[in-house]
C-alpha cells in the first residue's frame, strides 16, 4: 500500500487498503443481511455476519458508515491504536473516526490543517483520519511503535453463534448512508446456541366455541 512500509502491522495496513467494506459477501449471496461491515483483526480480511462463524475464535472490529465513508468507534479503535489528535465526530453519543482522507469539496480553508493532507480541522486536531497520523508519523521517521497497544478485542467464543446469527444494530445517524444495516457486536442482542434454535412461528390455539344456550 503506498504510504506505508513494514514497520505497520497487518492488520492495520489491511483495514486501512480495504475498498471492499459494505459490498456483499460472494459467499452468502442469498441472505438479506451480507454485507462485509467486519473486520477479522486475525486473518486482515473483511466479512459479513454470516462469516462470523468461521472465524468464531478470531477478534473483530466492526467497520460504519457515516457520510458515505468508512469509520469506527474510537472507544474501540482505541484499544489497537492511540486515536488522540484525529478529528472525531459524535454520532449516536459514540465518537467516530475516519480511516482514510476524504475528497475535499469545499474551498473554505481554516488556519489549522491536517498535517499530511490539509484538510482543514478545527483547532484542537492535528490529522483528520487514521491514515493520515499514521503516514504522517512514518514520513517524519518516528514510526508508530509506540501509538499500537496490545488488545485482545471482541473475541467470539465456539458454539456463540449459529452460522446465520445477525447482531442488529440502529443506524449511525439520520444523515449517514451505506450503512443502515450494520451489525453491531457490542449492542444488545440475543445469541441462540446452536442447535436451540426457536422458531418465530406458534401455533394457534384450538378455538373454543361459545355455549349454546
Amino acid at each position: 500500500m503506498v504510504g506505508f512500509s513494514s514497520y505497520v502491522p497487518n492488520w492495520l495496513e489491511a483495514i486501512l487498503g480495504e475498498k471492499d467494506f459494505f459490498s456483499p459477501c460472494t459467499v452468502h449471496e442469498s441472505s438479506k443481511r451480507n454485507e462485509k461491515n467486519i473486520f477479522c483483526l486475525d486473518c486482515c480480511l473483511c466479512i459479513c455476519p454470516q462469516c462470523a462463524y468461521h472465524h468464531r475464535r478470531h477478534r473483530f472490529l466492526q467497520i460504519r458508515r457515516y457520510m458515505y465513508h468508512d469509520v469506527v468507534r474510537v472507544e474501540e479503535f482505541e484499544k489497537l491504536i492511540n486515536c488522540s489528535a484525529v478529528q472525531s465526530y459524535t454520532t449516536n453519543s459514540h465518537k467516530v473516526v475516519f480511516l482514510n482522507e476524504r475528497p475535499q469539496t469545499s474551498n473554505y480553508r481554516t488556519p489549522n490543517l491536517c498535517r499530511y493532507c490539509d484538510r482543514s480541522l478545527p483547532e484542537q486536531y492535528i490529522y483528520c483520519c487514521i491514515s493520515c497520523k499514521v503516514k504522517e508519523l512514518l514520513r517524519r521517521g518516528v514510526g508508530i511503535a509506540r501509538e499500537l497497544r496490545e488488545c485482545d478485542i471482541m473475541p467470539i467464543d465456539e458454539g456463540q453463534f449459529t452460522s446465520d446469527s445477525i447482531l442488529e444494530s440502529p443506524d449511525l445517524s439520520s444523515g449517514s448512508s451505506g450503512g443502515g444495516n450494520a451489525v453491531n457486536l457490542h449492542d444488545k442482542a440475543v445469541l441462540v446456541p446452536i442447535g436451540m434454535e426457536v422458531s418465530s412461528r406458534r401455533k394457534k390455539g384450538v378455538p373454543v366455541r361459545a355455549p349454546l344456550f
